[in-house]
C-alpha cells in the first residue's frame, strides 16, 4: 500500500512539473492535456486520475507558489503595535527575494502573469485567482485597522486604499522584474522600495 501511494505522489509531481514546462514553453491556452502526458510520460487517463481538468491541473501547480494564508493570519494577529506591519513588509520582501531565487517559483509565476489567458476553460482559474487576491488584500486590510496603525495612516488614506496600494506594488514588482529582470536589483532594491510605499501610507515609518 505504501509504495502504491509513492507511485502514486512521484506521478502527480511528474504531471506537475510536465505541466509547468509546457505551459512556461508554450502558453496555458496553446498546451493541451495530451502534451502534458506525453512529457510526463503518462496516459490521459493518469492525469485524470490526479485533476479533474486543465483548470484543477493549474491551480494545483499555484498552490505550490502561493502564500500560506491561515497561517500568515495567525502570525500578523499574534503581533503587536506595528509588529503586523513590519511582518507584512518583511514578507513583501522576502517573496521578491525568493522570486528571484527560486527558479520553479520564477517559472509558475511566469506562467501566470505572463502565459495565461483567462478562457471560458479557465474561468474556474480565474475566479480562484481572484479571491485569493481578495483574501490577500482583506489580510492586509486588517493589519492597517490596527489601532497603532490606523493612527499612523496618512490623511485621506482608508485601510482599504493602503493595502491595495501595497498589493499593487508587489504585483507590479512581480510583473516587470520577469518581464525585465534589468530593471531592479530584487535584492538590494525591493526593500527601498516597498520602505518608500509604506512612508508614502504612514506616518513616521522607519
Amino acid at each position: 500500500m505504501r509504495r502504491t501511494k509513492e507511485n502514486a505522489e512521484r506521478t502527480r509531481c511528474s504531471i506537475l512539473t510536465a505541466a509547468e514546462q509546457q505551459f512556461f514553453a508554450q502558453g496555458v491556452a496553446h498546451t493541451t492535456l495530451e502534451q502534458i502526458a506525453r512529457q510526463a510520460g503518462v496516459t490521459r487517463g493518469a492525469i485524470y486520475w490526479h485533476f479533474h481538468n486543465k483548470a484543477h491541473l493549474f491551480n494545483e501547480m499555484l498552490n505550490q507558489v502561493r502564500l500560506p494564508l491561515e497561517p500568515l493570519a495567525g502570525q500578523l494577529d499574534a503581533a503587536a503595535g506595528v509588529g503586523p506591519l513590519k511582518l507584512l513588509r518583511d514578507l513583501c520582501v522576502e517573496a521578491m527575494v525568493q522570486l528571484a531565487e527560486d527558479a520553479q517559483r520564477r517559472r509558475i509565476f511566469t506562467i501566470l502573469l505572463r502565459r495565461c489567458e483567462f478562457t471560458d476553460e479557465m474561468r474556474e482559474v480565474e475566479v480562484r485567482h481572484e479571491a485569493f487576491i481578495n483574501q490577500f488584500i482583506a489580510l492586509c486590510e486588517r493589519q492597517f485597522l490596527q489601532p497603532a496603525a490606523l493612527a499612523r495612516l496618512r490623511p485621506g488614506i482608508t485601510p482599504r486604499l493602503a493595502a491595495r496600494a501595497l498589493h499593487v506594488l508587489i504585483i507590479g514588482l512581480f510583473s516587470d522584474w520577469l518581464r525585465d529582470p534589468d530593471l531592479l536589483d530584487p535584492h538590494r532594491d525591493t526593500s527601498l522600495m516597498v520602505d518608500s510605499c509604506l512612508r508614502g501610507l504612514l506616518h513616521h515609518w522607519p
